[in-house]
């Protein structure tokens, strides 16, 4: 399947919710499940062992409180830092945070004397996920994210990136800023155009495709706008 641009995955996410029906929170629940899977295969079973997920507030911090749910099911020790306020939270994503708060999982804020400090907490985890932000960002990040992701990349543990690595470009693969630097990335029903750029290998590191449940002879249908 060919690679696909930012405007191309944003149609593929409109046809499967609004022409084929499946509700936002099954996409996201099959994305976690298939970052779940990917950390368990990386680490050769997730049992015991100390995970950290650091999440933003949108769909891609959502499929991360989906990815913590399944690996401390699995026996992880998983810990969930928050880069903004849970206030903020919306929709698909609120619905995922929800259910890890109900289940008394380790929820961290990350506030700003905290952020400073981060890097050292994640030396205590044998892998972080990176469900911070995904194929929307374009150009620099803002806020306290710059800071967020290059204490991520100073704990030296391995990242698996969720989609895409935050901070990368999905058209160009090029990182105008603070990029997290993944050992994988898993990205959704196909590779992102960026990813063909070769420079985008030092961030994305092994990429592998996961299924979320949408037909891979479709998604020449959904991203043309055809119902």
């Amino acid at each position: 399947m060919r690679s696909l641009s930012r405007e191309e995955v944003r149609s593929l996410d409109r046809y499967a919710i609004e022409t084929l029906g499946i509700p936002g929170v099954v996409l996201m629940e099959n994305a976690g499940r298939g970052v779940a899977d990917a950390v368990e295969r990386y680490l050769g079973g997730a049992a015991g062992e100390a995970i950290a997920v650091v999440a933003g507030g949108g769909n891609n911090g959502g499929d991360g409180y989906v990815a913590a749910r399944h690996l401390a099911i699995r026996g992880a020790k998983v810990a969930t830092f928050l880069t903004g306020p849970p206030e903020k939270i919306a929709g698909d994503a609120l619905t995922n945070l929800r259910i890890i708060q109900r289940l008394g999982h380790d929820i961290r804020e990350l506030n700003p004397s905290v952020a400073e400090k981060l890097s050292a907490e994640l030396r205590q985890f044998a892998i972080i996920v990176d469900a911070v932000a995904g194929t929307g960002v374009r150009g620099e990040l803002r806020d306290n994210l710059p800071s967020v992701i290059q204490q991520i990349n100073a704990a030296r543990r391995p990242v698996v990136a969720v989609d895409i690595p935050t901070g990368l470009d999905c058209d160009t693969g090029l990182a105008r800023g603070a990029a997290i630097r993944a050992a994988i990335t898993v990205t959704f029903v196909a590779r992102k155009k960026g990813f063909d750029n070769p420079q985008s290998r030092e961030y994305t590191g092994k990429v592998i495709v996961a299924d979320i449940g949408v037909p891979g002879r479709l998604v020449g249908r959904a991203v043309a706008g055809k119902r």
